[in-house]
Order: structure tokens, then C-alpha cells, then sequence
């Protein structure tokens, strides 16, 4: 089976155009969350950008579709060039049953054939923390190399467990940053954060990454 989890992040007002994008592809499933940039001045100064609202764009596709909205989104919003946009895709290891599969691959009986792309020049890094501690978290993850990220707001609905293992309570106003990070800097950043911001932190910070197949709209660190 060969699907990819996207991920698409731009600015809120060119949402539509992205989700038009999609359902020309008639991919069967889009979700949209909203979210802000981290971006410092600094940065933001160089590249000529300005700090705006987010919107977080999410779906399941194979393969075969998964390289045309990469395609389609390089063409008609310029997504490869960096300040319009990040695309990534995660492979999908497993889906809950045959129909689920038929949803996400629109029917096709040849879309789920193949394997997924295991080559990882990037990888994506969740954060899940304390609302009000995006700088501090931001702050250990710039010393350790990460560019920026982009902040999800959420509400936990964790049990009593997380109290007793990680002494945090899951069940609060939460923020989720997502940084793309190349593969060979992620361990240092994961690492600076949990020394500043982890679980023993008034930030609370939690964090795991996964694998990223294919990126677009951001420079490698080093080239930067």
C-alpha cells in the first residue's frame, strides 16, 4: 500500500485557492485547521515576509495523486519557492479496513500497489505544549538549528496517565508547533527542547517526529 499523509501550510488567505486545488484533484478528504507562523523579525526581515495567520491543510492520498498536488500546487501557487507556502507528505503505514482504503484512493484497485518513498531527507517534528510557551519552545528549537515552525491551537483530553508518567496534565489549552527540520538536525533540535521546554518545564512540552517522503517551499538549513 502507498499512501501519503499531506500537509500544506500557507498563509489563510490563499486557503481557498489550495482547497479549490484539491478538489479539482477530487481528493475525497480535506481538512483545514487554523494556525500562525514563528517566524522571528529577524527572519521574517531577510526573506522579505511579513507574520500572518496560517491555514493548516490535511489529507490522505496515494501516490499517484500525491505527485499531482505536489505538481499542481508548484505551478499554480508557487509552493517550491519559500515564502509561499510549505507542502509535505508522510507515509501512511497503515488505513482501518478495505473501505477505508477505497475512500482515500478514490476506488482505484491499483493505487494501493507499491511502497512508500523511505528515503528521509526531512523529517517533521510535533510539539505538543502549555498555550503561552510557543517562545520558549521556539527559542531551544532555533538554538539547535530549526528555522520556524507553524502553531496549532488545541484542547487535550488526556487521562489521569499523563499525569502520573510525564506530570503534565493533558486535559488543558494546548498548542501544537509542526517544524520541518532536515533529517540530520532534528535529533539536536528534539534534544534542546526538552532540555529548556520538556515535561519537567512549566512549558510541558512532549515531542516525537515522523518521517517526510517529499517537501516543498522551504531551503535546507545549510543552504540558508
Amino acid at each position: 500500500m502507498e499512501l501519503y499523509y499531506v500537509i500544506a501550510v500557507l498563509e489563510r488567505s490563499r486557503e481557498r485557492q489550495l482547497v479549490s486545488l484539491y478538489r479539482e484533484q477530487n481528493v475525497p478528504l480535506i481538512l483545514t485547521a487554523l494556525g500562525h507562523g514563528t517566524a522571528t523579525n529577524e527572519l521574517l526581515d531577510i526573506h522579505g515576509l511579513r507574520a500572518t495567520a496560517k491555514a493548516i491543510i490535511f489529507t490522505v492520498t496515494d501516490a499517484e495523486q500525491t505527485k499531482q498536488l505536489f505538481t499542481s500546487a508548484k505551478r499554480k501557487l508557487m509552493i517550491d519557492i519559500p515564502g509561499n507556502g510549505v507542502m509535505l507528505s508522510i507515509p501512511v503505514k497503515s488505513v482501518g479496513g478495505s473501505r477505508t482504503l477505497a475512500f482515500f484512493t478514490n476506488n482505484n484497485e491499483t493505487a494501493n500497489k507499491g511502497t512508500p518513498n523511505m528515503q528521509f531527507a526531512y523529517e517533521m517534528i510535533m510539539v505538543i505544549l502549555n498555550q503561552g510557551y510557543t517562545d520558549v519552545v521556539m527559542d531551544a528549537a532555533r538554538a539547535a538549528g530549526a528555522q520556524g515552525g507553524t502553531v496549532i491551537h488545541a484542547k487535550g483530553t488526556g487521562t489521569e496517565l499523563s499525569k502520573k508518567f510525564l506530570d503534565v496534565s493533558i486535559a488543558t489549552e494546548k498548542e501544537i508547533i509542526l517544524i520541518a527540520s532536515v533529517a540530520n538536525k532534528k535529533a539536536d533540535i528534539m534534544r534542546s527542547i526538552m532540555e529548556h521546554a520538556g515535561p519537567d518545564t512549566p512549558s510541558g512540552a512532549v515531542t516525537f517526529s515522523l518521517p517526510v517522503s517529499a517537501i516543498e517551499g522551504v531551503r535546507r538549513i545549510e543552504e540558508v
